[in-house]
């Protein structure tokens, strides 16, 4: 079923939840649903991968390194990367993480890309790995009571899908890219229950999910998603107070000014268009508490 049709039927259902997830089911079409849980019934096999990463990414070269590095740390095993017509030195970057088995690299132009490239993430990598996180490459995502991903994971194996909060991080002031990492760069962060940090991402078992519904949620095939509390969800995110006590998505989503205006430059590879516009850094650019976390 294309998304116009998906968009009409499930717009007639009044709740918010009910309606986002027969979205998601609706445009992965009834025929391609039923082929799905026919493949989920004969395979029982074991996924390769216990954690992966979904990332469609545009000029996002300087910002691998760190990003592969520090969910390598935490526990993913894993990177799908999707190149949304880079014509920086992506492919040169990810070409030792591609020959180590750590990255699977995929070209992928085109616009308003990111749906169909998390769709065809969870066509290949269905049956590969175990849990697979969906964000971008200005987030990361922060254990805070346990020492990685796997050991927080642990906790979610009754469930398909889990949302992780964001708490976005500012510019700090800083006007031009400077060395160092952006967990070095960026120390000052917004309020915790600013309205923003109510966007969440997932981390889904995908043998129990359709699809994503847009970047933020998925659409579910069986079993109720959690929050990072273990709290079945029962309203959209945008309805939720945010929680990051327990597991956070740092959200870098401005870093400095002169980065920021070299990705407007660029355009993106997500949103509805290519273009981010100047209300956007004013927006995003949160610097009300100084972090003190420690990321060794």
């Amino acid at each position: 079923m294309n998304k116009v049709a998906a968009e009409i039927i499930a717009g007639v259902i009044p709740h918010k939840m009910t309606r986002n997830r027969w979205r998601g089911i609706l445009r992965y079409g009834p025929f391609n649903a039923v082929k799905l849980l026919w493949s989920l019934w004969r395979d029982k096999s074991v996924p390769e991968y216990e954690i992966g990463i979904c990332a469609i990414a545009k000029d996002e070269g300087p910002y691998f390194k760190e990003w592969i590095e520090w969910h390598q740390k935490i526990g993913v095993e894993k990177f799908y990367i999707y190149d949304n017509d880079s014509t920086d030195n992506t492919k040169e970057i990810l070409r030792p993480y591609v020959e180590a088995g750590i990255v699977e690299y995929t070209y992928f132009p085109g616009f308003k890309k990111q749906l169909e490239s998390y769709d065809d993430c969870l066509k290949k990598h269905r049956f590969d790995t175990r849990w697979i996180a969906f964000i971008d490459l200005d987030e990361f995502i922060v254990p805070v009571k346990d020492k990685t991903l796997q050991e927080f994971l642990n906790r979610f194996e009754a469930y398909p899908a889990v949302e992780v909060n964001w708490l976005i991080f500012g510019s700090g002031g800083e006007k031009q890219h400077r060395q160092g990492t952006m967990m070095e760069r960026f120390r000052y962060h917004s309020q915790p229950d600013h309205y923003l940090n109510r966007h969440v991402k997932s981390i889904v078992n995908p043998r129990r999910v359709f699809s994503m519904i847009g970047c933020h949620e998925v659409a579910r095939i069986s079993g109720k998603a959690v929050d990072s509390h273990g709290e079945p969800i029962t309203k959209n995110f945008r309805d939720r107070e945010p929680q990051q006590d327990i597991i956070r998505i740092n959200h870098y989503a401005v870093r400095s000014y002169q980065e920021f205006k070299e990705k407007q430059d660029k355009g993106r590879a997500a949103g509805k268009t290519r273009r981010i516009s100047d209300e956007y850094f004013t927006r995003f650019d949160l610097n009300d508490i100084k972090d003190d976390m420690e990321y060794e």
